[in-house]
């Protein structure tokens, strides 16, 4: 296929977002363009949007989480076909720098290095506006669009009977949380779990959490509806910190003394510190949510006594390939609730508003329909579900 115009929403400069036509090449040696069914609006969406994660990430086409079909493939690219039905991984891995060797494919070099530069692995962009000029891949992925180029490595089979619409969550918000519960903290039956943030990775953390056997599972949050879903969701207690003077003192007795394992899914150095506070001794906090550059956390020194620990999680921290393979067959066989955690359902002309709504904290999460027909739903007549 030749260069095509497509619609696809550009980041032009920090808060400067449009969804407009942009040509896409097609695809080189080791990559697949598929045709996008879906993706899910994430907050790192909203974090390069902002401009929070450093300069010079524009002009780039946004979205990292998303679902569709395979339509055409360059060389040396075996593993999926025409036609198949995949999810996006925007961390795909190398298989031979220093990090994949030693075993922690998320913190891959390669994909790093390329992810921030907004370019494919040979260094290179499939994307540029009508002009000429050249576009990034947003974390590689670039699935706020109607059709996307990725690393063949990126493209994870799916199998059969999962709507697409649902599938795309796997791509970001499943992935991250279920590795930050299975792969980090290796969550046992019966250890107790506080879970501080509950957007779209949040409640992922909670439904890992339920499904390790952990109890008491404790869900934080500022906003009421948010804690409600929780509830609904498995959590068997449910603390709002805009309404709790004593938060930490709540959630050590609702944890008979304090938490085993404490997964901080905000991003702020304040809710961090709060996950720190709610261990037990010997308990360890999972940070997951991505702060601001320049941000910085304090400790207090005397607890690291306690042998409390804390510890990053980035993309699950496995192996994004057999992970999003085997959590996409757990969702295909009805063990995980990926429609659940929706809450509105819009067209890629309503990326702005999802934008705006997770700034301003509103739902979990929206999903873009970018091609009802694949997704297997068509966007709401008010966007919510």
């Amino acid at each position: 296929m030749p260069s095509a115009t497509i619609r696809a929403a550009v980041l032009h400069e920090p808060g400067d977002v449009r969804v407009e036509d942009v040509q896409l090449d097609p695809p080189g040696r080791g990559e697949v363009r598929v045709r996008l069914a879906a993706a899910g609006v994430c907050h790192s969406d909203l974090h390069l949007v902002d401009g929070a994660l450093g300069d010079g990430r524009w002009p780039m086409v946004l979205g990292h989480e998303g679902a569709g079909v395979v339509e055409e493939i360059g060389a040396d690219v075996d593993h999926v076909a025409v036609g198949d039905e995949v999810v996006l991984s925007w961390v795909p891995s190398c298989r031979s720098c220093e990090m994949c060797l030693a075993g922690r494919p998320t913190l891959c070099t390669v994909a790093a290095a390329h992810s921030l530069a907004g370019t494919m692995p040979d260094g290179t962009t499939r994307l540029r506006l009508p002009d000429g000029t050249p576009l990034q891949h947003g974390l590689m992925t670039a699935c706020f669009a109607e059709w996307a180029v990725v690393p063949a490595a990126g493209a994870i089979l799916l199998p059969g009977g999962l709507p697409l619409w649902q599938a795309a969550l796997l791509g970001c918000g499943v992935m991250t949380g279920f590795g930050a519960v299975r792969n980090v903290a290796r969550v046992e039956p019966g250890e107790s779990v506080v879970v501080i943030g509950l957007g779209g990775v949040g409640l992922q953390v909670l439904a890992a959490a339920k499904l390790a056997g952990a109890a008491p599972i404790v869900a934080v949050d500022r906003d009421a509806a948010k804690l409600e879903r929780a509830l609904e969701r498995g959590a068997d207690a449910a603390v709002d910190t805009s309404a709790d003077e004593r938060v930490v003192r709540t959630l050590r007795t609702l944890t008979h003394g304090g938490a085993d394992h404490a997964f901080e899914v905000v991003g702020l150095p304040e809710t961090m510190l709060l996950a720190w506070k709610a261990l037990r001794p010997g308990g360890t906090a999972v940070v997951i949510g991505i702060a601001a550059k320049g941000a910085e956390l304090s400790l207090p020194a005397l607890e690291l006594s306690q042998e409390k620990g804390i510890r990053g999680s980035f993309y699950g921290s496995g192996d994004p390939a057999a992970d999003l393979a085997e959590l996409a067959r757990l969702a295909a066989g009805g063990e995980l609730d990926l429609a659940g955690v929706v809450t509105q359902l819009d067209t890629l002309d309503g990326v702005t508003g999802a934008l705006d709504r997770l700034r301003r904290g509103e739902g979990v999460r929206t999903v873009l329909v970018l091609d009802p027909a694949l997704a297997g739903v068509e966007p709401t007549e008010t966007g919510t579900v």
